[in-house]
Order: structure tokens, then sequence, then C-alpha cells
């Protein structure tokens, strides 16, 4: 089965790619469009020139290795909404699994803006998550936080709902990173290298203030949006 993880950044991606990895029966690619993204658009991103070395640039290859054969059961691919544009040819999302990992915007804008000052919301892809979610059909939604407050429960909600084993073996990982981490984990992996697990339940909403709140009440509407499928 393949299957097609869309979040914006600082969602829990990261640890999500590493519990599909743990898994035994999967393999998993680091959002395969990224190079495609910057190089359509001149984003300028952390790492970039890396980034772009070490990726193929073009948005139909890339497409075609996610439907490739692959000798695992399991095929899991994280991808960023945002990386994801408009004109190009989206034919391959109609033979992959659609499940779409959300998290409240004030969380999210409170971590991205200490990993990259100044982001807008475009940069955070709730619109684009919401575009992806229409433009296929819907999927299965999953909240970042209810994976926290209670892994094995929602993991294992979640295999149900896309068809697949739940495993104790999504519950843990080695510390370290995973040698299918983007070119990029150097500078936004640090905190998901060091763990071994997912984190404990989240405390309360983050405090925003000015631009910064501004692009949370921005955000929101993308996701409860979503929020209104999720899984519980």
């Amino acid at each position: 089965m393949r299957i097609a993880m869309w979040s914006g950044p600082r969602n829990l991606s990261t640890a999500m790619m590493y519990s599909f990895a743990a898994r035994g029966d999967s393999r998993v690619v680091d959002e395969p469009f990224y190079a495609a993204y910057l190089a359509a658009t001149g984003t300028d991103h952390p790492m970039r020139d890396k980034v772009l070395s070490a990726q193929d640039q073009d948005p139909d290859r890339v497409a075609k290795s996610l439907v490739s054969p692959v000798s695992e059961p399991v095929f899991y691919q994280k991808h960023m909404t945002h990386h994801m544009l408009r004109d190009w040819n989206s034919d391959w999302m109609r033979r992959v699994k659609h499940v779409f990992l959300i998290r409240h915007p004030a969380r999210v804008v409170s971590s991205y803006a200490r990993k990259r000052q100044a982001p807008v919301l475009s940069d955070l892809g709730f619109s684009q998550q919401v575009d992806i979610f229409d433009h296929v059909g819907g999927g299965v939604v999953v909240d970042s936080s209810d994976i926290r407050a209670n892994p094995a429960e929602m993991l294992q909600k979640l295999c149900d709902a896309i068809g697949i084993p739940w495993t104790t073996n999504m519950l843990s990982w080695p510390a370290g990173g995973h040698p299918a981490d983007g070119v990029w984990a150097a500078h936004w992996y640090n905190a998901v290298h060091a763990s071994t697990r997912f984190d404990a339940a989240e405390g309360p909403l983050p405090e925003l203030k000015g631009a910064y709140a501004d692009l949370a009440n921005a955000a929101m509407p993308n996701y409860e949006a979503l929020a209104a499928h999720k899984i519980t």
C-alpha cells in the first residue's frame, strides 16, 4: 500500500515517518517534492542549495517514483502540502491512500518561527492541505495532538482507517535519525533525532502576539475544516 501523508511543517511529520519506518514492513521517503518546489518557486529556505543538489528537481520524475513498484508491503510518503504546486500533474495521486496530519495553528506558528523567521501563511501549508483534501475527494485525517496524548490508541485507529495491520513497533524508534532523512534534517530535525518515541501530551496553547497571532488566526478556518473529519 502506498500512503501519502500530507501535512505542513512542524506537525509531528518526522516522528510519524520514523514510526512507520519502525514497523518492519515499510519503505519511507522524506518530502520527495522539496527540491522540485524550491526550483520552481525560487523560495529561499534554509539549506536551499544542498536540497537542490540532493534531490530530483523534476516533479514528473518524482511522481513516477512514488507509484513505481517497491518490495515492501507499505510505502510511506511524507509530503509537505506546500511543496505540491497546483499546475503540476496530479494523476499519481489516484494511486495512493491519502492521510492528512493536522496540528493547531498556534502550535505550528510557534514551532516554525523558532526555525525560520517571519513565516507567511503559504509557508505553513494549511490552505494547501485543504486544497489537496478537496482535490483527492477526502481522506483520513488525524490530529498530531491526539497522537501525542495517546499514541497506541490513535495509531491503531489510524492503521485501521487506512487498512494496514497495527503493530506496537510503531511506538518507538532508534535515536539519531533515519537513513531516509532528507539533507535538510540537520536544520529541522534536532529534537526528533534525540527522541526514541512520541513526546508526551501537549500543554496549553502558546500565547502568540502581533503578526504571529494574526498568522495563526488566518490559518484557523483551514485547520477547523479538516479537524471536522478527524478520527477520534
